[in-house]
Formats: structure tokens, C-alpha cells, sequence
């Protein structure tokens, strides 16, 4: 196991022995624990997204929906019904 040394503030240093007084476990398990649980929320959230579009896609697929060819040239037209590029 690493040793590293990590400056927090002291709301969270508090927090941190809340939650070792509660559940009967050192701070570096808390701490441990945390970052575990932290680290694969931002790792399920960075590829949400992409999940999301990729079953959209597979839908689309399925049902044989059809969209506009020039959707991405008149993205901002078809998302806000707003063409930019044209005065007023």
C-alpha cells in the first residue's frame, strides 16, 4: 500500500471522523473508501454520455427512423429553432 499525504479542509476532516466514529473504522478507511466510490462515479459519468448516444443510435437502428440529412448543418436551427446564420 502507497503513503501519500493530502491536505483537505476542515469541514471534510470533520465529516471524515463523523463517518469513522459511526461505522467503527479508521479515517484512512473512510478516506479509502471514498475515493473508491468517487473514482467510479466520475468513471461511469465520463462515458454516460457516449452510453446514452450509442443507445439512441441502436433505437434508431431498430425502428428505422430517419432524420434530416442536413441535421448537422442546421444543428442549432433543429435544436434552439434558431438559424444563426441568418440576420434576425
Amino acid at each position: 500500500m502507497l503513503k501519500t499525504y493530502l491536505y483537505i479542509p476542515d469541514q471534510l476532516e470533520e465529516k471524515i471522523i463523523n463517518v469513522a466514529k459511526v461505522n467503527k473504522i479508521s479515517k484512512a478507511e473512510v478516506m479509502r473508501q471514498s475515493l473508491e466510490k468517487g473514482i467510479d462515479t466520475i468513471r461511469r459519468q465520463g462515458n454516460a454520455s457516449a452510453q446514452i448516444l450509442l443507445r439512441l443510435a441502436d433505437l434508431g437502428k431498430r425502428y428505422k427512423l430517419r432524420g434530416p440529412k442536413d441535421s448537422s448543418a442546421r444543428m442549432d436551427e433543429l435544436l434552439w429553432g434558431k438559424d444563426w446564420n441568418q440576420n434576425g
